[in-house]
């Protein structure tokens, strides 16, 4: 591998910071791999210039420290790359290895791993050939006594302990009754207080039955809400919980969120330069704390599936056209189209200034470079109102991120997985959606409420 002087890495690093490309553009630019214009980008944004100079030699980690890197995520529930900020490393994806480590290994996971070839020792024989009949039917009664014991522990709805996950009886007619008490500590591995102590739980009441039964309540109205949400729906009904047992219980309810496997493609409505192109005046500065100041728009398809007379099936398309206000990420207006024309960007557009029209302050209207927001139409209805129009550079979809980001929740949630067969049932979905979105889906950034109502409580303290 090349070895690039820091300065190098520096220009490259400002060149990103300046707006001059993405990783795509810089890594054709000095002729290296994106992959390596971000790791240093990433690098830089944690240590500064520091993050950016190679080391000579390669550092080593005690095991303490990686606990205690793995310690403060667990009580913090911290991302991996604040992680990396806080204790100073260069790869967030190294603190990623820890976490796996340790969950296989625990701490003992996290210890330095011994040097050079592993000394080779004698093993002994596990063969069952060389088992006697006795021997068999009493290794048979262990695995008996253990599935049965494993089976009691899931009926009593308690946690199975990790020494006994190995197993996993789909049923078993057996009860830990019918079984030696000293085959039975043989089988689980258990001592004896320990093995007592579970059999008293046997009988005990899920003290979480009712937090588990509103989970599953939760889950019905929102089923792509993961442990954070759900955490917080918790709370906002009344219920003060830990997030790490939210995630537990979860987890043992097998409400796991699974929409979001798969990479969301965008729609690109560039066409070359077809009339005006505006500056960009947002400059990935989305935030505003003012109400309907900075507003940004895109558009995006959709695929269905009609079936002819003949009986092949056509794909057929379908086209979203919403306005965002950057202010809370709420949906302000939208039309939805069977072909990507201006008609229905023009009247979403008008709908979104006559809401924005409360505004204080001069309003500014974001957009990428597609064809339809470089008409001269476009344009002029932006003039007649004092609204600044703002474009994002050619081919750099980051400098209209909020609106890609709502694209993807949009899709990941209510179209990928699903078979859509007709425009209308696409449609009313993608409705019903939006409307969930503005009036129900709770955002952390904004304080754990939905759009709609941060944005009512702002307009009532600014009235107030």
């Amino acid at each position: 591998m090349a070895k690039y002087d820091v300065n190098f890495k520096q220009a490259v690093v400002n060149d990103y910071l300046a707006g001059v490309g993405g990783y795509r553009t810089l890594g054709e630019k000095y002729t290296i791999d994106r992959s390596m214009v971000r790791k240093w980008v990433n690098a830089y944004n944690l240590l500064g210039r520091a993050g950016l100079e190679r080391k000579n030699t390669k550092t080593t980690y005690s095991g303490q420290f990686k606990m205690d890197v793995v310690n403060w995520m667990k009580e913090t529930g911290e991302s991996t790359y604040a992680a990396a900020k806080q204790f100073k490393l260069t790869l967030p994806y190294t603190i990623s290895r820890w976490m796996k480590e340790f969950e296989q290994g625990g701490a003992q996971g996290l210890m330095p791993k011994p040097k050079g070839r592993p000394k080779m020792t004698e093993q002994p024989r596990s063969d069952f050939k060389e088992m006697t009949r006795k021997e068999l039917e009493h290794e048979a009664e262990k695995l008996r006594a253990e599935l049965a014991f494993i089976k009691k522990l899931r009926a009593s709805g308690h946690n199975i302990p990790s020494r006994l996950l190995k197993q996993k009886p789909e049923s078993s007619k057996n009860s830990p009754k019918n079984f030696k008490l000293t085959v039975i500590l043989e089988a689980t591995g258990y001592r004896k207080a320990t093995y007592y102590y579970w059999v008293k739980r046997f009988d005990m009441p899920n003290k979480d039955e009712e937090i588990e039964s509103l989970m599953k309540e939760i889950r019905s109205s929102h089923k792509d809400y993961g442990y954070r949400r759900m955490t917080q729906e918790l709370r906002n009904r009344g219920i003060h919980i830990n997030m790490k047992k939210v995630q537990r219980l979860m987890s043992k309810l097998g409400l796991q969120v699974t929409s979001y496997t798969r990479k969301s493609r965008k729609y690109s409505s560039y066409k070359g330069t077809v009339g005006t192109v505006s500056k960009n005046r947002i400059h990935r500065r989305f935030y505003t704390s003012v109400c309907h100041q900075k507003i940004t728009t895109d558009t995006t398809e959709f695929k269905y599936f009609v079936k002819s007379p003949t009986g092949s099936v056509q794909i057929k398309k379908l086209y979203l056209d919403p306005f965002m206000d950057m202010f809370n990420g709420e949906i302000l207006s939208y039309r939805i189209t069977e072909k990507p024309t201006a008609r229905g960007i023009h009247e979403a557009l008008e709908e979104a200034i006559q809401i924005t029209s409360d505004c204080p302050y001069r309003r500014t209207f974001h957009s990428d470079q597609g064809w339809a927001y470089q008409m001269k139409s476009y344009a002029k209805k932006m003039k007649d109102h004092g609204i600044f129009q703002s474009m994002s550079r050619k081919g750099n979809c980051l400098d209209n991120s909020p609106m890609e980001n709502f694209f993807g929740i949009l899709k990941q949630e209510m179209y990928y997985g699903n078979t859509y067969t007709s425009f209308e049932e696409l449609k009313t979905a993608i409705d019903k959606f939006i409307i969930y979105y503005n009036y129900e889906r709770i955002k952390f950034k904004l304080d754990w409420q939905s759009p709609v109502t941060y944005r009512e409580n702002y307009q009532q303290n600014q009235a107030a």
